[in-house]
């Protein structure tokens, strides 16, 4: 089985594959601080709950925005599990050609979900995923990322309101039953929701009239099942297409591949 390990500014998820099945997966918390160590033994532990146990692993496939705990989950990875680790970054096979003017500057993640989605879709897509960030990635039907669109997420824009305002109150994401808000709490649940919506419908009608169509659009991200359901410019969700993509990713890099 192999490890996929996706490490956000707020989660780290971790998914394991039994072939192209995604047998489990698991979302905890980034601790900045957090040795190889506690980690090991948090992870320990959720996978003794899904009845499996880190000998079991055959090797690992790690995408990092963190650069602190980068070296401590390839540490973890290292004396932990059975087999090989794969690190995304500069070297790795992933199939999709970088067109960034700065190939570097692209995080991770985004190359990550680039390489699921076209291996999902051979016609050109947009990626969005609903993170501390979201960002919006755009690949052509060829495998070349273009660049994309990079904005604050959703909870970071209700912690700075809730921060730099004294009277307004910290609220968390929600739908809301109707657009016109009838008090502060259901007004600012109104504008992250549905401001939110309109935002993203604008970002990938914009996108998709540079692009060559047909334009598929796929959405990822913790928040992305609250917040597609009201939005008719996403084709597809997928919650899990990081991990399916660092899967990939570790099939085309794994030892004894050509």
């Amino acid at each position: 089985m192999i490890a996929a390990i996706d490490i956000g500014n707020t989660n780290i998820v971790i998914g394991v594959f039994d072939g192209e099945r995604l047998v489990t997966d698991f979302r905890v918390s980034t601790r900045h601080a957090a040795t190889a160590d506690e980690y090991a033994f948090l992870l320990d532990g959720l996978f003794r709950l899904a009845d499996l146990s880190f000998e079991s692993v055959d090797g690992a496939c790690l995408a990092s925005v963190v650069p602190t705990l980068t070296e401590t989950f390839a540490d973890l990875a290292r004396r932990h599990f059975a087999g090989p680790l794969v690190v995304v970054g500069p070297g790795v096979r992933t199939g999709v050609s970088i067109a960034y003017e700065t190939p570097r500057d692209v995080g991770a993640d985004r190359v990550v979900n680039a390489v699921a989605a076209h291996e999902r879709f051979k016609s050109d897509v947009v990626v969005v995923d609903f993170g501390t960030a979201t960002t919006f990635d755009a690949i052509t039907a060829r495998g070349e990322y273009l660049g994309g669109v990079i904005v604050p997420g959703v909870t970071v824009s209700l912690e700075a309101l809730y921060q730099r305002t004294a009277k307004l109150p910290k609220v968390e994401v929600a739908r809301p039953d109707t657009v016109i808000g009838r008090n502060t709490v259901h007004s600012i649940q109104s504008g992250a929701y549905y401001g939110y919506l309109a935002m993203v419908e604008g970002l990938v009608a914009r996108m998709k009239a540079e692009m060559t169509p047909p334009v598929t659009t796929i959405a990822t991200g913790g928040l992305a099942p609250l917040l597609c359901r009201d939005c008719p410019v996403i084709d597809e969700v997928d919650p899990h297409l990081t991990l399916r993509g660092l899967r990939l990713i570790y099939d085309r890099n794994r030892p004894g591949r050509a």
